[in-house]
């Protein structure tokens, strides 16, 4: 009975793990560096987001901005920033799947 090819599918199965854990440490980096943008009320109001989920930007027009109606300003603030992190979820499970694809995990 021969031992040693056993030996040697671990050392490989390792190499593939680590290889595979680099691509994914930088396919997250890569994400993190990407802005998404989330709009709301027809683009008049703006949310840019990181792919970490980081809010980096507010833009409201100022046709947005209703001083008798500033609920509606928040609802919009609130719906694009909402989309825009719908978007990095999107994102971010169509990137990191790739890694995941066939394997059976418990998250």
């Amino acid at each position: 009975m021969m031992r040693g090819g056993n030996g040697n599918m671990q050392k490989n199965m390792m190499k593939q793990m680590q290889k595979m854990q680099k691509q994914m440490e930088e396919a997250q980096e890569k994400l993190g560096e990407q802005k998404i943008e989330g709009t709301a009320g027809g683009g008049m109001v703006k949310v840019i987001v990181t792919g970490h989920k980081e809010v980096v930007d507010v833009i409201i027009k100022p046709e947005a901005v209703d001083p008798d109606d500033i609920d509606m300003l928040q609802d919009l603030v609130l719906a694009a920033t909402n989309d825009a992190l719908k978007k990095v979820e999107d994102l971010t499970n169509n990137t990191m799947g790739q890694f995941t694809k066939g394997m059976n995990l418990p998250f």
